[in-house]
């Protein structure tokens, strides 16, 4: 089971192929990525949800590493997130699996 951290110290820890993969397959930049970390922008929920999922794949790839950042952490109001798992978001948001 993944523990979970900040994006800003998840960005401070990856390498710079991580983070690029994150945000490549997020289709945004890794200066958005560092401006979500800086609380400078917010991601919208469908982005915070997208991110969650790279990081926890890219954290995957890591050998303990990194660890996923949780959605709830990087947007506006994150009580949107309250009772919805990993596992219920899978099949509602139809992006697909990136192996890094």
């Amino acid at each position: 089971m993944f523990l979970s951290m900040e994006l800003k110290e998840f960005l401070k820890i990856a390498s710079k192929r991580e983070r690029a993969d994150v945000a490549a397959a997020c289709n945004d930049s890794v200066s958005y990525l560092y401006q979500v970390a800086g609380r400078h922008r917010y991601a919208s929920p469908l982005m915070a949800t997208q991110i969650e999922r790279y990081t926890r794949i890219v954290a995957g790839l890591s050998d303990g590493r990194l660890e996923p950042v949780p959605r709830a952490t990087m947007v506006r109001h994150p009580e949107i997130f309250y009772g919805v798992t990993p596992a219920d978001d899978a099949q509602g948001t139809g992006g697909d699996d990136v192996s890094a």
